[in-house]
């Protein structure tokens, strides 16, 4: 389904994912030593985040059996676990969080306490990275209203994910606009890092931090 909303763009979704984990090497200056995608689906990013960070001990989380069972296929050595399973849950804290494409599903009433769970799984001066759907692009709210599994999905503006994220503890320190051209006008890609400031790209993505001296925030 994926692949027929986004033909035009590219044709190999794997595209974004290798897109996505190039802006979070890029952007974070120290090498995190573990590394959690949470919502992590499939696995479509791990095998590039094995890639871009390979010392780090990378896992991932789902609400998803079944995608997580295809995740654990696709990506042997790779710690998976189901989110609600506490017995499952590794007890060691994150140094980089991914979330890429997944606040849009959570109930609005339901993203504070997300925050806060990202928060409490980052080790004080950890980073998390988010990607979300920019609803500023005409084409993006075309595909996700058009797009099965993105029925009933409420898109957030940038403004609103950073509260979401002041308010479960974190302190934002960037946000970009990327996903400007298509994987074929391949002369102007390299124009897309200077292009952040500019609401008209398919995402956009927020870098934020656990406050390397922060408590425990209150639920």
């Amino acid at each position: 389904m994926l692949r027929q909303q986004t033909g035009f763009f590219t044709p190999n979704e794997a595209y974004f994912a290798q897109y996505k984990v190039t802006i979070v090497r890029d952007k974070i200056p120290k090498e995190p030593h573990r590394i959690l995608e949470f919502g992590c689906g499939i696995g479509g990013n791990i095998p590039y985040l094995r890639k871009a960070f390979r010392s780090a001990e990378i896992m991932g989380s789902d609400v998803s059996a079944l995608s997580l069972e295809v995740a654990r296929n696709e990506n042997p050595g790779i710690y998976f676990w189901q989110e609600g399973d506490v017995a499952a849950m590794p007890q060691e804290g994150f140094d980089l969080i991914l979330v890429t494409g997944v606040f849009h599903h959570i109930p609005p009433l339901e993203r504070i306490a997300v925050a806060k769970l990202l928060f409490t799984r980052l080790l004080p001066g950890g980073w998390v990275f988010v990607f979300e759907h920019n609803p500023y692009n005409p084409v993006t709210r075309h595909i996700v209203n058009n797009c099965p599994y993105d029925e009933g999905v409420v898109l957030l503006r940038p403004s609103e994910l950073q509260e979401l994220l002041r308010q479960g503890g974190l302190e934002v320190e960037e946000q970009k606009f990327s996903l400007f051209f298509p994987q074929r006008l391949k002369l102007v890609l390299p124009l897309e890092r200077y292009l952040g400031w500019l609401p008209l790209g398919g995402q956009y993505w927020v870098l934020a931090r656990r406050p390397p001296t922060s408590s425990s925030v209150s639920s």
